[in-house]
């Protein structure tokens, strides 16, 4: 038993590693850069638009990779293509890490 809590410490460790958190974006300056995506995604990152999505929660990396896919064009989406290909890796890293740091609340029926 104790060799099994050694090899998942040591994983956990491990894993801990490879998560660099200078890849971590800022969210306070995140926010700062969201002017052109409240136009489709909400002030609030709640859109009123049915065709875009909610940004507000989602996991970060999700968002980091979604607007990495459109700025290469590998996602193709005319607005989101135009949008991204604007963008720095640190301005993704930012925008990501503030919709990522919006608490949103879900209430089941």
């Amino acid at each position: 038993m104790t060799t099994i809590r050694v090899l998942a410490l040591t994983g956990l460790f491990l894993t801990s590693l490879a998560f660099d958190q200078a890849d971590a974006g800022d969210a306070r300056a995140g926010r700062q850069k969201i002017t052109t995506c409240q136009a489709c995604h909400g002030l609030d990152g709640l859109s009123k638009n049915p065709e875009s999505p909610n940004l507000a929660g989602q996991i970060e990396s999700y968002l980091t990779r979604s607007l990495e896919a459109f700025r290469s064009g590998e996602r193709k989406n005319d607005a989101m293509n135009i949008v991204a290909k604007e963008l720095s890796d640190e301005d993704i890293a930012d925008v990501s890490a503030y919709y990522a740091s919006i608490q949103v609340d879900v209430l089941p029926p």
